[in-house]
């Protein structure tokens, strides 16, 4: 069981993830609008693990993303978006994101992508 933090600025989305990750019997110990809260969060939660969205008001994803990962090298990330593109993905990839998933996903993808990220 992880701590997890969800970062969306989708209401629905955030639900969504809190379903799907606590049935998997992860414990999610907070949640965030956009990056500059996800940062705050982070440092004050230190959670395990933390689903984040590229595209965010105020601070997008890919940003805080490398903000966290400058300050918490040990940071897992796993970012989960309706963003497609390739550049994005290897933008996030290579800023330090563990995986990536694309919206709309199943399940099992959130759920399987944790786990990796977690090993």
């Amino acid at each position: 069981m992880a701590k997890i933090l969800i970062v969306d600025d989708s209401v629905v989305s955030r639900k969504k993830l809190r379903s799907t990750l606590e049935a998997a019997n992860h414990e999610i110990i907070g949640e965030a609008c956009d990056g500059a809260e996800a940062f705050e969060k982070y440092e004050a939660l230190q959670p395990d693990l933390v689903t984040l969205d590229i595209t965010m008001p105020n601070v997008d994803g890919i940003t805080v993303l490398k903000k966290i990962r400058e300050n918490y090298p040990e940071a897992r990330v796993v970012m989960i978006t309706a963003l497609g593109k390739g550049n994005k993905i290897l933008e996030a990839l290579n800023a330090g994101a563990k995986n990536y998933i694309t919206k709309p996903y199943e399940d099992e993808q959130i759920i399987n992508s944790v786990q990796e990220a977690l090993e």
